[in-house]
């Protein structure tokens, strides 16, 4: 199950997505220096979702910023 779903972080403003993009590199730095160190984490999965989480999070933005995320959402709706 992801953190996040599609449809969430696209209808989050600009400040609110960027504070929570710092708030998944926050814990994704910890779960590696965690495992860096010796220790296990408790879902080693989870790592593997806040990459992909915070992929999508930049991918978005980046759409946004071009003016992208919009037609695309309205091809996809036309089909």
């Amino acid at each position: 199950m992801p953190i996040l779903r599609l449809k969430e972080i696209r209808e989050m403003p600009s400040e609110e997505r960027m504070k929570k993009l710092n708030e998944l590199r926050t814990e994704l730095l910890r779960s590696k220096t965690m495992i860096k160190a010796g220790g296990t984490v408790e879902n080693p999965a989870r790592i593997g979702e806040l990459r992909k989480t915070i992929a999508r999070m930049l991918t978005i933005e980046n759409e946004q910023k071009l003016g992208l995320g919009k037609a695309k959402t309205e091809r996809k709706r036309k089909k």
